[in-house]
């Protein structure tokens, strides 16, 4: 979700599919046009506090859900733990890479100066 507004109608749309009731029973619960649900969830309107309260109220949630990010799906978090994985295995490897550069110059610096 790239903004509020997205994230609020998609939340919306998802909880009303989710309760099984229609654009026109959520209006008439919150007492607005079905026009004006419709509007919301394609992101051309973004309701005021109290539309807000009224809809939570319908809907029975929260008004803290309308913007809490959707859950992953199960591809969406394997993706995101190979690329962290990834990430890991890059930064350990960089890590190792510097820790045996500097210890294989200190044995030579060491080794030559033992020789002179």
């Amino acid at each position: 979700m790239t903004n509020l507004r997205q994230l609020l109608a998609f939340n919306l749309k998802q909880k009303r599919c989710e309760l099984g009731i229609t654009q026109a029973k959520l209006a008439e619960k919150a007492d607005v046009s079905t026009q004006y649900i419709a509007m919301i969830e394609i992101g051309r309107k973004f309701p005021s506090l109290e539309m807000l309260e009224r809809l939570a109220i319908a809907l029975k949630i929260d008004i803290l859900d309308f913007f809490s990010p959707p859950p992953l799906s199960a591809e969406s978090l394997k993706k995101l733990q190979k690329t962290i994985l990834t990430g890991l295995e890059k930064e350990i490897t960089k890590s190792i890479n510097k820790a045996v550069k500097k210890t294989v110059t200190t044995v030579v610096a060491g080794y030559v100066m033992d020789k002179h």
